[in-house]
């Protein structure tokens, strides 16, 4: 199956993965959620060409993950996350919890504190039927209501 066709794909982890999966994207992601809002300071922050750049800005567009605003009295246009690319940060903090916990021997390199109390944000997995914490045994995948493809 071609890349392009997996848009079609009746699973919800593939069809993101068409407009998230490359890591351009998910760097560009990164640096909207840090404050970078202008082409110029994409490309500065990520060394990454115009034309690459460019490409996914313009996929992150098309699906609504950014929009493109004029700036008042000035030439510069910005990008700004929707409320859709907003809700991309739990991905974004799963891969840093991941990275800090089995690719950074070190330490992490940055800690993300909760604004109010400086107590660190984390990702985590609940039922939300019982609230209980879940990990890999715990979940099972069942059929819904959409067409099905495969389990994971």
């Amino acid at each position: 199956m071609r890349y392009e066709e997996l848009e079609n794909v009746p699973c919800s982890i593939t069809r993101p993965l068409v407009v998230l999966g490359d890591r351009w994207t998910l760097l560009i992601l990164k640096a909207a959620l840090n404050g970078v809002s202008r082409f110029n300071g994409f490309q500065a922050a990520l060394e990454i060409s115009r034309s690459r750049l460019r490409d996914r800005l313009d996929r992150l567009l098309e699906h609504g993950i950014l929009t493109k605003q004029k700036q008042p009295n000035s030439a510069y246009e910005e990008y700004r996350l929707t409320q859709k690319g907003h809700e991309i940060l739990p991905i974004l903090m799963a891969f840093r919890e991941w990275g800090d916990r089995y690719m950074a021997p070190d330490g992490p390199p940055m800690y993300f504190n909760h604004r109010h109390c400086t107590g660190q944000a984390h990702i985590t997995l609940t039922c939300d039927a019982c609230g209980a914490p879940l990990t890999t045994p715990d979940i099972v995948p069942v059929p819904g209501p959409g067409p099905r493809f495969h389990k994971l």
